[in-house]
């Protein structure tokens, strides 16, 4: 018998025009010599006291409402645009900055693709309730992504969302030393390494920060730069040891507010469809994991993110054969010892892979590969990997005819997860015809289990996220058995 699932109708997310977070705007130069970010220093520089002092309150009125601290948000994006010698007024700075800033709505397109896990904060809850942290996709102006936040409280019947009424924050930027071995395999990308690369390789330390490279070529043999692609190994190593990143949020923000925005050179169109898992350690201590899509605007690359607390952040690039394409989801403990992923390294198939440090993924073992017509053109993992007494479960996701998506479901051993024990045949949640950003879709990044209950918040279309639950039990009991 088919089971029973239950949609939540009267808990769903739709984008909000209200969320908005201030960006630093930069006009570009018009060639030959139109020079349009200094021409526009100039003209605010030119501006009298007077006018100056008329034209601060009207922006901090009018903008202030959308923002923790509009002030302090100006004054940071002067001091990138300011002549350095130049002695301002902060009255005079703040209008400069404003000259430099515009809002950018984050989900002024779209509001999909969710991930869940448990939330930091498990307090003031009733017995049977469990918080849980929901991540966003939001997309805005020029089909740029970004990740967002929003609480749950679910019991073993209910999800309810809570209320993300605060003005959203951006984190603060900073570099994120690489593993050596990351960044030789991100040099090598397939091919074989030059001398040049391999000389500057061996002299790095185990954790490799950007100023290492300096050094390195300030004592590297001096007829190692004469190669005419010298400078494009130097550039390319330059790049990929500054490609990690921190985010950090002041403690005093809360979860729903914080947004991460593309900050590294491979993510700068979006960071897609994060899939999101609390890690746990052989030593019992967990962190929050996710691997998303990074995109430039014309290539796409897995990245990790972790984090102790869901405040302070770290990502950095994936490379290996298992983190091609898109699509990867961690499982929430090493299995056998090994650190396991699901991928979908040819883009239609899901696979395990593994890595030693987590960064670096092997060739993966194919175990799914498209079938029956709702999923006739690719299938992949649509949440990391859920651990049951039976085996881990996993939502899937399926392409069919006119590229409709559907959610589905697959059961895989829990000591050698390439082995597949059961599959849903059918869709667990088959789309229905409508409109909106991305018609003819229901797409998810990731469920969670509580009551014996599968929780399954998802995208409609882009359009909008809803919830559905089904017993646990009842799915894995109707599933086809391998």
């Amino acid at each position: 018998m088919p089971a029973t699932v239950t949609h939540h109708q009267d808990q769903q997310l739709t984008p909000d025009p209200e969320r908005v977070i201030g960006r630093l705007f930069l006009p570009s130069s018009e060639p030959p010599h139109v020079h349009r970010a200094r021409d526009l220093v100039r003209r605010v520089l030119e501006l009298d006291d007077s006018q100056v002092a008329a034209l601060l309150p009207g922006i901090l009125e009018a903008f202030s409402a959308h923002h923790s601290d509009l002030p302090a948000l100006l004054l940071a994006n002067a001091a990138v645009t300011a002549p350095p010698d130049a002695e301002l007024s902060e009255a005079r700075r703040m209008v400069l900055g404003a000259a430099f800033t515009c809002e950018y709505v984050l989900e002024g397109a779209a509001l999909c693709n969710p991930s869940v896990m448990p939330h930091p904060d498990q307090s003031d809850l009733a017995p049977g309730e469990l918080r849980v942290a929901v991540s966003l996709r939001a997309i805005g102006e020029g089909h740029i992504s970004a990740l967002e936040f929003i609480g749950a409280v679910v019991t073993a019947d209910s999800w309810r969302f809570e209320p993300r009424d605060d003005v959203p924050v951006a984190g603060q930027v900073g570099p994120a030393a690489m593993h050596r071995t990351l960044l030789s395999a991100l040099a090598d990308h397939g091919r074989e390494l030059d001398e040049l690369t391999t000389t500057l390789l061996a002299t790095m330390p185990e954790q490799v920060e950007s100023y290492h490279i300096e050094r390195a070529l300030d004592e590297i043999h001096p007829d190692l730069l004469l190669h005419p692609e010298a400078h494009i190994r130097v550039a390319e190593l330059r790049r990929w040891a500054r490609a990690g990143y921190t985010v950090s949020f002041d403690a005093g923000s809360k979860l729903h507010q914080r947004v991460l925005l593309p900050a590294a050179e491979d993510e700068s169109q979006g960071l897609e469809d994060a899939r999101f898992t609390k890690f746990t350690h052989d030593d019992g201590s967990f962190d929050y994991r996710a691997t998303y899509t990074a995109y430039d605007g014309r290539r796409i690359g897995n990245r990790l993110l972790i984090s102790p607390d869901l405040q302070h952040f770290s990502s950095w690039p994936l490379s290996g054969p298992g983190a091609r394409n898109k699509g990867m989801a961690l499982f929430p403990r090493r299995v056998g010892g090994r650190l396991m992923a699901l991928s979908r390294a040819d883009g239609m198939t899901i696979g395990v892979t593994t890595a030693k440090y987590g960064y670096v993924w092997k060739e993966p073992v194919n175990i799914e590969g498209p079938s029956s017509p709702w999923q006739i053109l690719q299938v992949g993992n649509a949440s990391p990997p859920l651990e049951t007494e039976h085996g881990w479960l996993v939502v899937t996701h399926g392409v069919g005819l006119m590229r409709t998506y559907s959610l589905g479901a697959m059961l895989l051993d829990l000591e050698d997860p390439t082995v597949v024990l059961a599959k849903l045949e059918r869709p667990l949640l088959p789309p229905v015809a409508h409109g909106g950003y991305v018609p003819n879709v229901v797409f998810t990044c990731g469920a969670i289990i509580q009551g014996g209950r599968l929780f399954i918040p998802y995208g409609i279309g882009d359009l909008e996220i809803s919830v559905a639950s089904l017993d646990v039990q009842e799915l894995i009991g109707e599933m086809t058995r391998r």
